[in-house]
């Protein structure tokens, strides 16, 4: 394997397991999160075995300008295709391909055949495409390095330094080659990477019109990530700074920030009435590393919102389906469900007085059940402890360890 290539072996294993089961395997996520890199670890990882035939399409690059349409893509993989090997057709970018479903369900049905396709775009997987290929597609969500992945690829110690800059600059990929000395060049990479998302997934896919308001409205969110929102809320607040813009174009400019994955929201579950509550989601950032590009500045007033951002992904990242829970005594910043296990998660910067101790835990201690209840928080000397069946968890500890 290439030196330059460092196995997620989260996400390769996961990959991995899918391998000869007769499911298309579809890698989504924000752009630049490391779909591409998994895809290309997959291939040369795999590429070694005797039998191995990759066929490898990458949009992005000029070489496959010619494939435009499911017919194209047609041409190209059967002048590629070897029968009597295990092929595995590896297509990145997929959605810049017309109809390219009818290419994929086409050769799913070939023998010792494994397809493996990514998009960062969320409507690739509309109801009416699963239903084209017969629900025989399994996808995974690649997210950005998490703390962990982040210390091999920047080949960095655990230390506060190192967290303050996870904290800071996020976990793109793409970051490790540009290296973490230089602001400016930090800073640069994000700004590009953003623009790339802004322009490409939403405005030009979307012919969006109103720029102005729709960089408004990310910088908005960024400004309030963590806050439950509802289109009529967000609405009302843009008419009161003077700008008179409908709800329905709120919605779509919000649906076009979830569809490539720039944005990621959580519903609220009622714990009383034990359902999902339809209005007011929580909102987070893909990367937080993006999040901080927009808000520009210090982190010194945003700390809580980035921690509480971090928290969330990571609890995507092990596995979780995550709702914000709601109480008549208040708000439980994540529920965490996961088979037949949740769990209870409060989110705060420091427990350094009484008052705060006693909003974070007496929150949780008034949920009468017997799940286990976490506070993460980066009070100092804080590794882990329990209080009244509630375990205190350093933020560094739950990032390497998890909820455990």
């Amino acid at each position: 394997m290439s030196s330059n290539i460092i196995a997620r072996k989260y996400y390769a294993d996961k990959v991995d397991s899918w391998i000869g089961k007769g499911q298309i395997i579809v890698l989504t996520g924000q752009r630049r999160a490391g779909k591409s890199y998994v895809l290309k670890e997959f291939s040369e990882r795999h590429g070694v075995e005797p039998d191995a035939n990759m066929i490898y399409v990458n949009k992005e690059s000029r070489l496959y300008d010619t494939i435009k349409t499911y017919a194209d893509l047609n041409s190209y993989v059967e002048a590629h295709f070897i029968r009597g090997k295990h092929n595995y057709i590896l297509i990145d970018e997929i959605q810049e391909i017309g109809q390219w479903e009818k290419s994929v369900r086409s050769y799913r049905i070939e023998d010792n055949t494994d397809i493996i396709i990514t998009g960062s775009n969320s409507s690739m997987l509309s109801g009416e495409l699963a239903t084209l290929l017969g629900g025989r597609y399994h996808e995974i969500h690649i997210q950005p390095l998490s703390y962990d992945e982040f210390l091999v690829f920047h080949r960095l110690e655990d230390n506060d330094t190192t967290l303050w800059k996870y904290l800071n600059y996020g976990g793109l990929p793409g970051l490790a080659m540009i290296g973490l000395e230089v602001e400016e060049h930090i800073w640069g990479y994000l700004r590009d990477v953003y623009n790339s998302i802004i322009l490409t997934d939403i405005i030009a896919r979307h012919n969006v019109r109103n720029v102005a308001f729709l960089m408004n409205l990310v910088r908005f969110f960024a400004d309030t990530t963590g806050k439950l929102h509802s289109v009529n809320s967000i609405c009302k607040y843009m008419k009161n700074s003077g700008l008179d813009i409908s709800a329905r174009i709120i919605a779509s400019y919000l649906d076009y920030f979830k569809e490539a994955y720039l944005i990621s929201p959580v519903r609220r579950y009622d714990l009383h009435g034990k359902k999902i509550l339809e209005i007011n989601d929580k909102l987070y950032f893909g990367d937080v590393g993006l999040r901080n590009f927009v808000t520009g500045g210090g982190r010194d007033a945003d700390i809580e919102k980035i921690i509480e951002n971090v928290v969330y992904s990571h609890l995507l990242h092990q596995g979780y389906e995550v709702y914000v829970g709601q109480l008549q005594a208040g708000e439980i910043d994540f529920v965490c469900s996961k088979a037949n296990e949740r769990k209870y998660v409060q989110v705060a910067y420091m427990i350094a007085d009484d008052a705060t101790r006693a909003r974070e835990f007496g929150r949780l201690e008034s949920i009468r059940d017997n799940y286990p209840k976490y506070v993460i928080s980066m009070t100092p000397l804080v590794v882990r402890n329990d209080s009244n069946g509630i375990t205190h968890l350093g933020l560094r500890e739950f990032l390497l360890n998890g909820l455990k």
